[in-house]
């Protein structure tokens, strides 16, 4: 059981890291430069983080939900 637990853990804390990775990689195709005020780079950086963080939880969160919907379908059949 709580071998379990360690190893929904981990794919979790895989998944999310992953998804972070590659949600920070897209976001870099916006030039987020033109949208911001001059010399708000630091604000500019703290929200090209916030968005990665906000879009990468939702994303993640759906793909590990969804995982554990189709773990638990079979029983559904029983």
């Amino acid at each position: 059981m709580v071998e379990s637990f360690s190893q929904q853990a981990l794919i979790s804390m895989l998944v999310h890291l992953s998804v972070f990775a590659v949600t920070f990689w897209s976001l870099q195709a916006i030039q987020l430069d033109k949208l911001l005020k001059k010399n708000r780079v630091a604000q500019g950086r703290l929200l090209f983080i916030l968005l990665t963080i906000a879009i990468g939880s939702a994303v993640s969160r759906f793909l590990l939900d969804y995982y554990l919907w189709s773990q638990q379908l079979p029983a559904f059949f029983q």
